[in-house]
C-alpha cells in the first residue's frame, strides 16, 4: 500500500492532532515528505519532533484566512519544488438543532468546513497545473451522504465538500490531477469536542465512545488512494465503523 508514496511531498491541514497527525505519522514512515499546518503550533511542534520532520515542516495555519493556507502551501513548493498531494482536513462539528440558532457556530461551519477547502485548493491547484499531477484530498463524511436531525448545518458543509470535489473531478482533467474524496463515519479524534450544544454533546460524547474506530483507519485510507498508479484516481472512498448504522 505504500508503493508510489516515497518522496511525495503532502500537505495536511488539520495536521496537529485527530486523523491529519495519525496520517502524518503513516506517510512519514512511507518515505513522504510532509508540512504540517494548524492553529496549535505547540502541538505541531511536538509532532514534528516526534516524527523528526524539522520546524521548518510544520506551519501555524487558520483554514479561514485565506493567505495563511497560501503560505503554507508555498511553504511547501519552497521547500521541496513541488507539491504532489493535497489533504484539506481540518474541518469543525459543531452539532445542534436549527431551532437552537447557533448562528455563530454555523458561520464557523461553513468557514472551515467549505471555506477551508476552496482555500486548500486554490493554494495548491497553480502548482499543479503547472506540474501536470498532484492529487487533491478532501474530507467529507457519512453525513455527507446522510442528514441526521441536529446536524443539518454540519452535513450541509459535507455535502458541500462532495459537491466541491466532483466538480473539481471534472475540470481537473487536462492536467492529470487526481481527486478524492474520504467520508469517514465515528473516528477516535477530537472533533466531538466541537459539539457545546446541551445535549447534543453528551449524546455525542456517548456514541464516539461506543463506536469510534482508530484514526489509523482513516490514515491507511489516504495510503491506499496516494499509492496507486498514475492512471488510477480513488474519487471516493465511504467507510465507518463495523456497528455504527447510519
Amino acid at each position: 500500500m505504500t508503493q508510489g508514496i516515497d518522496n511525495k511531498v503532502v500537505v495536511i491541514t488539520g495536521g496537529s492532532s485527530g486523523l491529519g497527525a495519525e496520517t502524518a505519522r503513516h506517510l512519514t514512515r512511507a518515505g513522504a515528505k510532509v508540512v504540517l499546518g494548524a492553529r496549535r503550533l505547540d502541538r505541531l511542534h511536538a509532532l514534528a519532533e516526534e516524527l523528526d520532520l524539522g520546524t521548518e515542516s510544520v506551519m501555524q495555519t487558520d483554514v479561514t484566512d485565506h493567505a495563511q493556507v497560501q503560505a503554507l502551501v508555498k511553504r511547501a513548493v519552497d521547500m521541496h519544488g513541488r507539491i504532489d498531494v493535497m489533504l484539506n482536513n481540518a474541518g469543525v462539528m459543531p452539532l445542534s438543532p436549527l431551532e437552537m440558532l447557533r448562528i455563530e457556530e454555523w458561520n464557523q461551519t461553513i468557514d472551515v468546513n467549505i471555506k477551508g477547502v476552496l482555500y486548500g485548493i486554490a493554494a495548491a491547484l497553480p502548482h499543479m497545473q503547472t506540474q501536470k499531477s498532484g492529487q487533491i484530498i478532501n474530507v467529507s463524511s457519512v453525513a455527507g451522504h446522510v442528514v441526521s436531525a441536529g446536524g443539518v448545518v454540519y452535513s450541509a458543509s459535507k455535502f458541500a465538500v462532495r459537491a466541491i470535489s466532483e466538480g473539481l473531478r471534472k475540470e481537473v482533467k487536462p492536467y492529470n490531477i487526481r481527486s478524492t474524496i474520504l467520508s469517514p463515519g465515528a473516528v477516535d479524534t477530537e472533533l466531538p469536542a466541537s459539539t457545546k450544544a446541551e445535549g447534543m454533546a453528551q449524546a455525542m460524547r456517548a456514541f464516539y465512545e461506543r463506536n469510534a474506530i482508530p484514526a489509523s483507519s482513516f490514515a491507511r485510507c489516504v495510503l491506499f488512494a496516494m499509492s496507486q498508479p498514475e492512471e488510477v484516481d480513488i474519487n471516493e472512498i465511504l467507510f465507518r465503523p463495523t456497528h455504527q448504522e447510519f
